[in-house]
């Protein structure tokens, strides 16, 4: 029997059971940093948007556009500051982030419409604000774990993982 089989039956796990925590704060920090990028530009599209009156779809439609530009942006720059190319520098970010921003973007556009009147309120309501971070956390929860999927197969971030170094 091999060392790891027989760690295996010994005590009960396989081996990569210890990379699980690992795996876990990987996967955490992933999904804050794409977060942090849809959450500029879901905010800076909810501003501008609701500022200028736009209608409901207008303003989502403006909010999910600007939230993929941030979110790759936010992926592309430290990748361009190591020195790799614009290209595949928006190559790694396209196979980084499209998945996750994908999932924030409808989730949390779900949730600005489902609470009543949060689309509707002004820049100066706490209605506004507290859903639009309402929405923003719910979509970090619920990408979180498709982030985790993707980064143990070798998927979303962690193809950009490597560059980081």
């Amino acid at each position: 029997m091999n060392h790891d089989l027989h760690a295996q039956h010994q005590h009960g796990h396989d081996s990569r059971a210890a990379a699980l925590p690992n795996l876990n704060v990987t996967a955490f920090w992933a999904t804050l940093h794409c977060l942090s990028g849809c959450a500029v530009g879901e905010v800076l599209g909810m501003v501008i948007g609701t500022g200028l009156g736009l209608s409901n779809g207008a303003t989502i439609a403006l909010a999910v556009a600007l939230a993929f530009v941030f979110g790759y942006a936010f992926t592309m720059a430290p990748l361009l500051r190591t020195g790799i190319a614009l290209r595949q520098a928006a190559k790694l970010a396209l196979a980084a982030d499209t998945a996750s921003i994908a999932i924030m973007e409808v989730v949390d556009n779900l949730v600005m419409v489902a609470i009543p009147g949060a689309m509707d309120a002004s820049l100066m309501q706490p209605l506004f604000w507290g859903a639009l971070a309402l929405a923003l956390i719910i979509a970090g929860v619920v990408a979180y774990p498709v982030n985790r999927w993707l980064i143990g197969r070798g998927l979303g971030h962690a193809v950009v993982h490597a560059h980081h170094d």
